[in-house]
Formats: C-alpha cells, structure tokens, sequence
C-alpha cells in the first residue's frame, strides 16, 4: 500500500478538476498531491491531519490545501462500524497555477491572487462567517458548466485572497514532500494514534508501529512534524475532549479517562495549555452557545 503520492484525475476537457465524496468514510490514508485543493465538508465528522496541524473537522467547515502537503481528513470510528449509517460526504475543487494559463498570475490585477497561491501550502481554515459566504458559491460550482464554472473558481478564489478571514493551519510555508516509503511510515503512526489513543500509549510501543528504535523514532517524528510525539498525542486528546464536551452530557472526570489521560490534574493543564481555557469553562462556553 503506499500513501503517497495521489493523483487528481483531471481530464483534457477540464481546466480543473472537481471532486464529489459520498462514502461511508473519506478516503483515509495520508497523501499529497501538487494541486491547490479547496474542500467544503457536508456531512460528518473526524480530524484533519495537515503538515504539523491536527484539528478537528465538522459540516459546514472549508479547508485551503496547499501543493504537495501530506495531509488526511480520517473521520471519527463510529464511520467504520458497518451496522452504522453514517455518510461522509464533501465538494472538493482542485487547481494549480497554470489553471487559467501562463502568464495570468503576472497579470496586475492577478497580484493578491498570486500572494494567495504562494502562501497557500501553509493551508488554510475558514472562519464560520466566511464558510457560509462561500460554501454556496463552491455548490454552484457543481451545478454548472463550461464558462460558467470557471469564472465562479476565479470568484471564490478572488474571496480567498482579499476578504475571508481564516487561519492558518501551519506556521512554516515550506516543508518538504515525503517519499512513499516516509508517507507510509507517518500514515501506520497517524492510524494507530487515532485508534489507540483511548489508552496508555508507551513510546516503545509507537516506535515499534514506526519499526524503529524509541529515540530514532522521536527524531524522526519531530523532524517530519516539528512537534514531540506526545504533543502530538495530547493535542488529538483534548481535540476529542472538546468533541465530547460539546456533544454529550458527560462529567469531565469521565471525559478526561475517556481519551487516555491518567489523571484529571493533567488532562486541566494540558487541555489550558492547548486550548487557553480550562474544560469547565469550555464546557460552559458551549452550553450558552
């Protein structure tokens, strides 16, 4: 199996490709492709893997993918069981900069459009009140045709680079594409992190996932995510706090053991130190909204 790289099937006919997803779960393996992707999530729920950035994704939400950035949206397990009726479904447009010719980029009027494209591969999250502006202009992509469609691209895309507001969702712009063989090595520690993270996790035991020795793998693993490994595994436990917190009616001590922390000491300071708020005043938060 390998993770990388993945291959957008633009046809001859299309100066673009776009992309409609209605599975049972998104496609879940870690990839990277050379097209600027722009995603519009419809229905489900999960978490978004994306250079250095893991964040939860939920309906409604636009996503801004850079060039050659490995990146996964993996949605939550209840999308795996098979008794369960669940659907992912999502409108994805795709692009480079050759899209609307050579030449065009250079073009004055083309100038916050250009700004845009280089920046982009630090990808992008949209903010509520600019996702409900732009989520019906990408519908309409796929409700037309020939001109018409590519015109609205240029209208999203002249949105994007002057008046949404959004944030990023990496501090580096440039990070390196990975090879195949490192793809598939971070997708088996992504996975396994996302199902096992309910329960004590030994570094050994994630090394031995990685098939290297504990401190090659905690090289390893911050040279390809400038971050530790349990950063990385503290910041999807309190992203699923968070998730439980709005969702259910659930005590914090039980919400706290729930997703692997030990102890509620820790799980209030790690969860203020990655959120800024303690879990009584986030869950309070969510209660009045």
């Amino acid at each position: 199996m390998k993770a990388l790289p993945f291959k957008i099937p633009k046809t001859d006919q299309d100066s673009f490709h776009i992309e409609i997803d209605d599975e049972p779960y998104f496609y879940d393996k870690l990839h990277q492709h050379p097209e600027i992707q722009i995603t519009l999530i419809i229905e489900s729920t999960g978490n978004f893997i994306y250079g250095d950035y893991l964040g939860a994704f939920a309906p409604g939400d636009i996503f801004i993918l850079g060039p050659n950035m490995p990146h996964v949206f993996r949605n939550d397990n209840d999308y795996y069981q098979t008794d369960r009726v669940l659907r992912a479904r999502a409108f994805s447009l795709f692009f480079d900069e050759h899209t609307f010719g050579d030449g065009f980029l250079s073009l004055p009027e083309a100038e916050k459009l250009s700004q845009f494209i280089q920046t982009a591969k630090r990808g992008m999250k949209l903010n509520k009140e600019s996702s409900h502006v732009l989520a019906p202009m990408i519908k309409e992509v796929f409700e037309v045709e020939g001109l018409k469609r590519v015109i609205l691209l240029l209208q999203i895309l002249n949105s994007l680079s002057s008046s949404v507001e959004f944030d990023y969702l990496t501090s580096q712009l440039n990070f390196k594409s990975i090879s195949d063989d490192q793809g598939k090595r971070l997708d088996n520690i992504f996975r396994f992190t996302l199902e096992e993270y309910h329960r004590p996790i030994k570094l050994d035991e994630v090394a031995n996932v990685a098939n290297m020795s504990p401190s090659a793998f905690c090289r390893y693993f911050k040279q390809h995510t400038r971050k530790t490994y349990v950063d990385f595994l503290n910041e999807f436990r309190v992203g699923r706090a968070c998730k439980l917190l709005k969702e259910q009616d659930r005590s914090i001590s039980d919400i706290c053991y729930e997703v692997g922390f030990s102890n509620l000491s820790n799980f209030n300071r790690k969860f203020k130190e990655i959120t800024g708020t303690t879990p009584k005043k986030y869950a309070s938060k969510m209660t009045i909204d």
